[in-house]
């Protein structure tokens, strides 16, 4: 693959399509180590789970702010537009970007998210000279209303966040990205290489996990698979499949074969 296949989110260019998240594991040592086999530059961080004013050395905040990684702050935990707005302007101050990733959860047992909430939360966001990237259900409508909005991604889910399920609709996938314009990540959901592999497949421009490396048995091995999947995917996308046909065709030519005149 091209070292200069980056993409563009605002004025951020990126070279790794693998974003990756911080919470659920156990130290911040084996986050650390994570998220170096995951050659992530993008790094999200949940706001209000975090204490983003400790700073010192062995902090999570140390570790984000090293200079290697992009700092994407979360409104994850948020359950209205108005909670998503104040923790949204918190992170701006405390991370010093206008990055957000914007959650507005709709329901506390499946953690969808509630799509009146996250396009009344970011038409305000986008006013306000944000770059939001809006979690979202893989919905082309709400797809198409967050870009209309003017949000710098749209982030539909694979499945409910940290089920593991992989990719649940691939048709609507298809269908968000042939109409959207915009990057597209996959967000929540995956659970193995191929899913990440799968989603770059389809034409993803990227994939957000979490839970997929940090609950892993080995984190560290998992994020390394996650990261050489995306590639693998995106190869794939860049190369082109061969058609799906219902019968076999022979791979070799048959002109000149023994017996035949």
């Amino acid at each position: 693959m091209d070292n200069n296949d980056t993409f563009q989110i605002g004025s951020f260019a990126f070279s790794s399509r693998l974003f990756v998240g911080t919470g659920k594991y156990k130290d911040i040592a084996e986050t650390e180590r994570a998220l170096a086999a995951s050659g992530a530059e993008v790094v999200t961080v949940a706001v209000r789970r975090v204490n983003l004013q400790e700073r010192g050395e062995g902090s999570m905040m140390a570790l984000l702010r090293s200079g290697k990684y992009t700092i994407l702050p979360n409104t994850a935990g948020c359950y209205t537009a108005d909670e998503a707005l104040r923790t949204a302007r918190l992170a701006r101050e405390l991370c010093e970007t206008d990055l957000i990733k914007l959650e507005v959860i709709g329901d506390k047992r499946t953690l969808f998210p509630d799509n009146e909430a996250t396009l009344e939360a970011a038409k305000v966001l986008v006013k306000d000279g944000f770059v939001v990237l809006p979690y979202c259900l893989d919905d082309p409508i709400v797809c198409r209303k967050l870009e209309e909005i003017g949000c710098a991604v749209v982030m539909p889910l694979a499945a409910p966040i940290g089920s593991g399920l992989g990719i649940r609709n691939t048709a609507n996938l298809l269908i968000i990205r042939e109409q959207t314009k915009l990057p597209m990540i996959v967000d929540a959901g995956v659970g193995i290489a191929s899913d990440a592999a799968l989603a770059m497949e389809l034409g993803c421009d990227g994939v957000l996990m979490n839970t997929a490396i940090a609950g892993a048995k080995n984190p560290i091995l998992m994020a390394s698979a996650m990261r050489d999947a995306v590639k693998a995917g995106r190869s794939a996308f860049l190369a082109g499949r061969i058609p799906r046909k219902l019968y076999a065709e022979a791979s070799s030519p048959e002109q000149g074969l023994i017996g035949r005149v």
